[in-house]
């Protein structure tokens, strides 16, 4: 007989009944560490492709492989036991086919064993979206400000400002709801639309940098700790781990230059016979 763990893990399911309920949390994380600190606080944890700059110091998103979400995915798998994960679909993996879509998805789910996937973009992804979820895809949208498309959209530029913009979006949103998207990052959209997205569909959205209405919110676990020189405008910090490192690093160097470390209590001595 085999021995199954009693602890059920949260699923797509759970987190599409919550639209108009509790808030959903969620955070990123790329490490199997990280994810266990935060597997009995957040709903989901999202294995996002911003481990390219976060973990590897790439300019965008775009660089980032299948086979590092795969890694990392899985990482994080074995460092969870309740969350819902959700791996990132990097650019390249999905575009050009609902079918590469498919065998992208595919892998991610079964190498890894996350509980759903998120990809970029809206109308123009609906079809794909709706391909993966008839085959048993759970699948995250991603509207608004989408990283992966940094190169069109002229940079990280904040959507729905003008009409035009909010009208896009809104169709955008309404078109991944539409598809079968259990739920939905809206990134970098002004309040007001993102509010309006948020009452008008009924697929849970998850803001970051949009709006208080969202169904949940989620942030990059480093922004949110303080760990970059650098915090965006939607950010807020709720920790210092940046000024903790250096301060640790700072007391080690120095012990080790002083050679008051390692100490007695540090080291290995010889059983006395």
């Amino acid at each position: 007989m085999s021995l199954q763990s009693t602890e059920r893990r949260i699923t797509a399911v759970d987190i599409a009944k919550r639209k108009h309920g509790d808030p959903v949390v969620a955070l990123t994380a790329y490490h199997a560490h990280t994810a266990s600190i935060l597997d009995e606080h957040v709903d989901f944890i999202l294995v996002g492709d911003s481990l390219g700059m976060v973990m590897h110091g790439m300019e965008s998103t775009v660089p980032v492989t299948l086979d590092m979400m795969i890694v990392q995915g899985l990482a994080v798998m074995r460092g969870s036991k309740r969350a819902l994960v959700v791996v990132d679909m990097p650019f390249g993996s999905y575009e050009a086919s609902k079918e590469e879509a498919f065998h992208s998805a595919a892998r991610i789910l079964k190498e890894t064993g996350a509980g759903a996937v998120k990809l970029e973009g809206g109308e123009h992804m609906a079809e794909t979206v709706e391909f993966l979820v008839r085959r048993g895809v759970p699948v995250m949208g991603h509207v608004g400000l989408t990283p992966q498309a940094i190169n069109t959209m002229g940079g990280f530029r904040v959507q729905g400002k003008s009409d035009e913009s909010q009208r896009q979006t809104e169709i955008d949103a309404k078109a991944i709801s539409d598809a079968g998207a259990f739920a939905m990052v809206m990134e970098g959209i002004v309040e007001p639309v993102a509010r309006q997205i948020t009452e008008t569909i009924r697929t849970v959205t998850i803001g970051i940098g949009a709006s208080p209405a969202c169904d949940g919110q989620i942030l990059v676990l480093e922004d949110m700790l303080g760990l970059n020189e650098w915090t965006p405008k939607f950010v807020k910090e709720f920790g210092s781990i940046r000024a903790h490192i250096e301060e640790a690093v700072t007391n080690y160097a120095g012990a080790v230059r002083d050679r008051s470390f390692p100490g007695s209590d540090h080291v290995y001595a010889r059983k006395r016979t």
